[in-house]
């Protein structure tokens, strides 16, 4: 349990207040654009700068250090609302959000009062650094070393598919500062890494959704940075600091899943109003309101599990188990649904005039990200088992 973090949720109407401003500028500002972005794999520059006014590079960073410090079931409710129209552009906040979790909740007063300000208001954006080309869910496998040198630090290594590596300009770099260490968690640690000598970016990773958001290559040779950007200010924390915010995350994904299937089941329900067979609507075909009734029971389920999960993290316990359990059902219900929508366009769902395609191309990488689907069964299992042993 996280005490300092916890977090309360705020009186309903000042909720829908935000909800409602977050539904017009979606509306206004991302659905005219989103259809043009997404074939383009634009980067959405005047989207990043409304996102900053809005306040969302600061959302769940508290209100003490200039964020909004909104609890983690309003922050869910945002992103459903965003990713029903635009998944992509979630990812841009939301990676950078880790980051400034991992420094608000483990990370010294110094870096907080540093650090956060400047996260909160957009003014450095950024992102997490776990993955390697030979370490995913294996966190424990990287091979990215920190060797420390008087006052400093000197990195080598390569990062992978890092969100916001090529816009973004800070990270929360996860290494190994003991790499004979055993166990190996014991050796590794966070460092708060801003680009600067010896930091590179490689190359853009071309993608099958997810587009106009850049996921890229982050090299380091001989990267130096000060001793005091390890974050906390102890070496062999980096583990715990670094799947600490990963609660958030997977309740950050499912609420994606959750906006997919939301939204591929107000396509389809749009569609199948208007398109007409055999002399009325296919809503009124069986055929027809057997998938209809099937996609909207499964966006419901993975809305109330992802703010089961969210009013845990809120109150400090431990939610593994419960945000496991939203991110592998909601993922699933947009993946499916995402299909099953594409079937009731028929024809004119495999066309890129419908939006139900991008929705089909986004909805997989929910079911990887933030820990593969098989990894969140067994983190469910293990959990349910330990508490709830035999008597």
């Amino acid at each position: 349990m996280n005490s300092a973090l916890q977090k309360n949720e705020i009186d309903p109407s000042e909720e829908q207040q935000i909800l409602e401003t977050i539904e017009r500028w979606v509306a206004k500002d991302l659905k005219p654009i989103v259809r043009e972005y997404d074939h383009a794999d634009r980067y959405p520059t005047e989207v990043v700068e409304q996102m900053k006014e809005l306040g969302l590079f600061g959302a769940t960073v508290s209100q003490e250090y200039g964020g909004l410090g909104l609890s983690a079931v309003t922050y869910a409710k945002i992103v459903m609302t965003i990713s029903a129209v635009w998944m992509s552009v979630t990812g841009i906040f939301n990676s950078h959000l880790m980051l400034a979790l991992a420094v608000e909740k483990f990370g010294t007063p110094e870096q907080k009062a540093k650090w956060l300000p400047k996260f909160a208001s957009g003014e450095i954006r950024g992102g997490l650094a776990l993955t390697e080309p030979d370490a995913g869910t294996d966190l424990q496998g990287i091979r990215m070393t920190a060797e420390r040198d008087g006052d400093h630090y000197v990195i080598n290594g390569t990062k992978t598919w890092i969100t916001n590596g090529i816009e973004g300009s800070c990270f929360a770099l996860l290494v190994k500062t003991d790499p004979a260490s055993e166990p190996r968690y014991k050796g590794m640690s966070l460092f708060i890494a801003p680009k600067q000598k010896g930091f590179t970016v490689g190359r853009k990773l071309e993608k099958l959704g997810y587009k106009s958001i850049d996921s890229g290559e982050l090299v380091f040779d001989n990267y130096r940075i000060p001793a005091d950007h390890l974050i906390g200010g102890i070496e062999g924390q980096g583990f715990f600091q670094a799947t600490g915010g990963l609660e958030l995350g997977r309740i950050n994904v499912a609420s994606r899943g959750v906006g997919i299937a939301e939204g591929a089941l107000r396509l389809a329900s749009d569609y199948a109003q208007i398109r007409k067979t055999f002399g009325k609507a296919i809503c009124e075909h069986q055929a027809i309101q057997l998938k209809l009734g099937e996609m909207a029971t499964r966006a419901r389920a993975a809305r109330l599990l992802t703010l089961d999960a969210a009013r845990s993290f809120d109150r400090g316990e431990r939610c593994d188990m419960e945000a496991g359990m939203a991110k592998f059902f909601a993922s699933e219900a947009a993946l499916e649904n995402s299909i099953e929508g594409m079937r009731i366009h028929g024809a004119y769902g495999y066309s890129k005039e419908y939006d139900i395609e991008r929705l089909y191309r986004d909805a997989p990488l929910t079911c990887i990200g933030e820990g593969t689907n098989e990894m969140q069964r067994i983190i469910i299992s293990k959990q349910y088992i330990k508490r709830n042993p035999v008597a």
